[in-house]
């Protein structure tokens, strides 16, 4: 049901709504991040993040890029002197900072670049085969180190995950990204398709090492319970973060 809904929304959406949607999703999932990372008594910081974070996202979502050194020097500025006039322990002020600005990096910047992606020329279809690359190495990499898995790939921030795992994810994502080449996008070369299936699975599978490494570092299970029995947005969106970003400027560069 999620996923034709996710389809629908992709192809029939205007860019206006489609933005609004990206950015809803990125403050949700900023909104997890900062209850991760930063304590309860820092509500005010959060709120400010936050909003900084939905500024940074919607310049990027609007294209209007000459904006985004000015608006990332402002919520720097702005979170700066919220932290130094509020602080309450030294020792913590400055993880913190680091903290709330990292988190507008990660999530609202990293995910509006989903809104650049569609508005290419095929923009739809370049989406399609991020997500094909991500949600079919995803799958692959779950069966095949379940199935045969031996060598930990790291052990440290992810005891599950294997190397035999993370090879079969990336075998899946190529023959994920080849059929919707084939369906979707005719017209692109195949040694393009090659190119950016193998990186967007290596970036895919690294979001989600990350992603778990950052909820290791907190000490968490989940990042939210928003979606039952799934998590946290960022949950979902722990490869999808890496994968947009690099499937913009290959197409960008190379496309």
């Amino acid at each position: 049901m999620a996923l034709p809904l996710l389809i629908g929304l992709i192809h029939f959406s205007n860019q206006t709504f489609f933005n609004l949607l990206v950015l809803l999703v990125a403050m949700i999932g900023l909104f997890e991040f900062y209850a991760m990372a930063l304590p309860k008594e820092l509500e005010l910081e959060r709120v400010v993040a936050i909003l900084c974070g939905f500024i940074s996202g919607a310049v990027v979502c609007w294209q209007r890029i000459d904006l985004l050194l000015l608006v990332l020097v402002i919520s720097f500025g702005t979170l700066s002197v919220l932290f130094l006039l509020r602080m309450r322990e030294i020792n913590s002020a400055v993880h913190n900072l680091v903290y709330a600005f990292f988190g507008i990096i990660y999530v609202p910047l990293f995910l509006s670049h989903v809104a650049l992606l569609r508005e290419f020329e095929h923009g739809r279809e370049w989406l399609y085969f991020s997500l094909v690359i991500a949600m079919v190495g995803d799958s692959a990499a779950y069966f095949v180190g379940s199935a045969i898995g031996r060598t930990k790939l790291s052990p440290l921030i992810s005891p599950n995950k294997t190397v035999e795992g993370a090879l079969g994810g990336l075998a899946g994502s190529v023959v994920g990204a080849w059929l919707v080449k084939m369906l979707f996008l005719p017209q692109a070369s195949y040694s393009l398709v090659l190119f950016m299936a193998f990186f967007l699975a290596i970036f895919g599978q690294l979001g989600d090492l990350f992603e778990s490494m950052l909820k290791r570092c907190f000490a968490v299970k989940d990042s939210g319970s928003i979606i039952p029995g799934h998590g946290g947005v960022l949950d979902r969106l722990d490869s999808l973060l890496f994968v947009f970003p690099v499937a913009y400027y290959c197409v960008l560069y190379f496309g």
